[in-house]
């Protein structure tokens, strides 16, 4: 069975499989194809997880800062400080990411701001991104 097919049929043991040639310099035997589009799949999906926990922040802020509802606050302040832990966990393992989060932030909100408009309401919130990268920092207050 060639690597192409492995990769189709069983994706496990083709990971395995591939580590093994890796490690084993047996270069003429990977299946670059499905390698490379593997690898490039790695980086959009830190990209996409920077993105959905951005609006989950968002989210929980607006709603912490917007929605007077003191029953709801542990929960939020919960979500909100562990959103920023996982961004803050993602670049720190990967700084690269900094410069894409700061080119999504401001599209980020709005999502965030379509939920919680709907959610409630009767609120008014701000139409455009109230947030800067400050809310990264765990000192930050809701």
């Amino acid at each position: 069975m060639s690597n192409s097919d492995l990769y189709n049929q069983d994706f496990v043991l083709w990971t395995e499989t591939t580590c093994q040639q890796l490690k084993n310099r047996n270069f003429d035997e990977l299946d670059i194809e499905n390698l490379i589009e593997e690898v490039a799949t790695l980086g959009r999906s830190d990209r996409r997880e920077i993105q959905s926990r951005l609006k989950v922040l968002m989210e929980h802020l607006l709603k912490r800062q917007y929605v007077n509802s003191e029953p709801d606050y542990r929960g939020w302040e919960k979500t909100i400080n562990e959103q920023r832990e996982q961004i803050n966990l993602l670049l720190s393992e990967s700084p690269s990411l900094k410069p894409y989060l700061e080119s999504v932030f401001s599209d980020c909100y709005r999502y965030p701001l379509k939920v919680v408009s709907k959610d409630y309401p009767s609120i008014s919130l701000p139409p455009n991104c109230p947030f800067t990268s400050d809310i990264l920092d765990q000192d930050y207050l809701y």
